[in-house]
């Protein structure tokens, strides 16, 4: 049986290849797991995506499974219950800029037609990108794309947005496609954004 050729940065690191080989790319349009990606990318920020990989299970836990409904009522206590939880970031500018965009989410899907969803995907006209590229060194860190809702999300009020970490976002959620040519995903995951 021939070795499946993957992209290079998940290495040999199991959990990694797992997330590569299952996650990453994969169109997500449930507004609720956005809202997750948003805020363990902003956690990311200044650290490596394994790190906050490691630790996914931890911040579930630690964040009531990401239910923007409960974060948006956390209060002092509930910040202090974080910041002494050694299994997850604790930076109390990260943890209270996921508070703030559960209240941001929780406003966005009550009053905005399309919700999260729709504030999200907007960008790329609802369809998935499919780029192209065969080299590591082609893949951008930010686009235009990623300028444009970045910027957006933070005139609506949310932190640990930047261009950066909007277009890690895009890549995971499968906005962009941007798993090398040579990489057995890039076809599987072209397929998904055609469904």
């Amino acid at each position: 049986m021939t070795e499946k050729k993957r992209c290079w940065w998940p290495g040999e690191d199991p959990l990694y290849v797992a997330y590569h080989d299952t996650e990453w790319g994969v169109p997500e349009y449930d507004p609720r797991a956005l809202y997750e990606k948003l805020v363990l990318d902003g956690f990311q920020a200044g650290l490596s995506w394994i790190t906050i990989l490691r630790k996914r299970e931890n911040f579930r836990k630690a964040f009531h499974d990401f239910a923007p409904e409960k974060i948006a009522r956390y209060g002092a206590r509930d910040i202090d219950r974080l910041l002494g939880n050694e299994g997850i970031v604790r930076s109390r500018a990260k943890i209270e800029a996921a508070i703030k965009g559960a209240k941001l989410w929780l406003d966005i899907e009550e009053k905005e037609p399309g919700g999260f969803r729709e504030l999200i995907w907007k960008h790329v006209d609802g369809a998935p990108r499919i780029n192209r590229f065969n080299g590591r060194g082609r893949i951008p860190a930010k686009t235009a794309m990623s300028e444009g809702l970045a910027k957006e999300l933070k005139q609506r009020g949310f932190n640990f947005c930047g261009p950066v970490i909007v277009y890690a976002f895009a890549q995971a959620t499968g906005m962009v496609n941007d798993h090398l040519t040579t990489c057995f995903r890039h076809k599987e995951c072209a397929k998904l954004a055609r469904q």
